[in-house]
């Protein structure tokens, strides 16, 4: 007997050096049942400590069996048997804790894809760092638990009196749909509020960027409270073109100055990029639109023989161009341009990179949508973009009234 309780203590002992999972699991496995059955035992029903079959006349609770359950541990899987009594009154706080512990994990997970891991890498470090084997798919299942928080935030009231500048862009991602790799627009509409902050007002996927694509979008936006538009800047898509002069009738539209400056250039050769790059510099940095203006005549003239396309172009879209001349000229280099959205446009291109083909539509927008909010709160919450009383100031200033001309007698 002595060489059996040798050969055992042995075994144990190999285990322990070993590092053996199914022994540490089974130690552990022990141990949490002997806490369940020690809670039960705990559990004071009526007023009564009661064991298990004891009787007693002030007892009023029963037990009523186990019910299966399964742990996640460090250790590998628990198989445990939880007890249960009749009322069904008794909760063990060891799975309270555990609970807080999960939840915490799906946390981090969230985050980690919304940092831009990639769902088979944050398997990866799940199953490194917890010793549980979580699959990509279960990684986009858990972090599906965002929508309702996001799809909540995408159709927020809009709180602000007025949004006196708007910036619309678009860019395109790869994401399967039907069985095919598609290219999706992904919209964005961030504004500038009455007090000077930015936000980010719409975030939608769209199969195409046309004209009616872009009326339903800013028809949602006024319903929920888009108002006080005074100029809205884009590049020259005609949809988007047609869709603002529509929705916002009274409102000016900016053409992107980088925008056309890079459509331009494309349509000369590289010796002579150069000049033309200049020419345009001196156009949208002058002091006013009279001088802007002219600039532009005159780069035209230069071009008109060489490049007759480039001076038509001069002469007939530049004045689009110079929209946001009318308004105060500390918010020109900003309202002159969607480079308000540069940043955001980064960060999804350095985060998309990562996924490259998305599995479905849900998974792209909830990712760009989870990125926005995330900027948004920040904009908000940070300094303002711009200082808003110069604007207010103009808008309080009467005009001055037309003169009227008379006809002669």
């Amino acid at each position: 007997m002595a060489e059996t309780h040798g050969r055992a203590l042995a075994g144990v002992a190999q285990a322990v050096v070993l590092d053996d999972p199914d022994f540490l699991r089974g130690i552990v496995e022990r141990a949490v049942q002997a806490i369940l059955e020690e809670e039960m035992t705990a559990h004071r029903p009526g007023g009564t400590r009661a064991g298990r079959y004891e009787r007693g006349a002030g007892r009023s609770g029963y037990r009523n069996g186990y019910k299966p359950r399964e742990m996640a541990t460090r250790v590998g899987t628990l198989e445990l048997r939880v007890p249960q009594d009749r009322d069904g009154t008794c909760s063990t706080e060891l799975f309270a804790r555990y609970q807080r512990s999960e939840q915490a994990l799906v946390t981090t997970l969230m985050e980690m894809y919304v940092q831009g891991v990639s769902t088979r890498k944050v398997a990866a470090i799940t199953e490194e760092l917890c010793g549980t084997s979580v699959s990509k798919s279960q990684v986009s299942a858990l972090v599906g638990r965002l929508d309702p928080e996001l799809a909540a935030w995408r159709t927020r009231p809009l709180t602000a009196a007025a949004y006196p500048y708007l910036v619309v862009d678009a860019r395109y991602e790869h994401a399967r749909v039907d069985g095919r790799v598609v290219s999706l627009g992904v919209l964005v509409v961030a504004g500038v509020r009455d007090d000077g902050r930015r936000e980010i007002l719409a975030i939608e996927e769209a199969d195409t960027e046309n004209e009616a694509t872009y009326q339903e979008l800013f028809t949602r936006l006024k319903a929920r409270g888009l108002c006080g538009v005074e100029l809205v800047t884009s590049d020259a898509h005609r949809g988007l073109a047609a869709a603002i002069a529509r929705h916002f009738q009274g409102a000016s539209w900016q053409r992107c100055q980088v925008h056309f400056g890079r459509n331009l250039r494309g349509s000369v050769a590289a010796r002579h990029r150069g000049r033309l790059g200049e020419e345009l510099r001196g156009i949208f940095g002058a002091a006013s639109a009279a001088p802007a203006r002219a600039a532009a005549r005159a780069g035209a003239q230069s071009w008109r023989t060489s490049h007759p396309l480039v001076a038509a172009k001069l002469e007939t879209e530049i004045e689009d161009c110079l929209a946001c001349y009318a308004f105060p000229a500390a918010h020109r280099p900003r309202i002159r341009t969607t480079n308000g959205l540069e940043r955001l446009n980064q960060e999804l291109k350095r985060r998309t990179r990562v996924v490259r083909i998305f599995p479905n539509r849900a998974s792209l927008l909830r990712l760009v949508t989870a990125l926005a909010l995330e900027q948004s709160e920040e904009w908000v919450s940070g300094r303002r973009y711009l200082d808003m009383d110069p604007f207010w100031e103009e808008r309080r200033r009467p005009v001055a009234p037309a003169p009227v001309a008379y006809a002669a007698d």
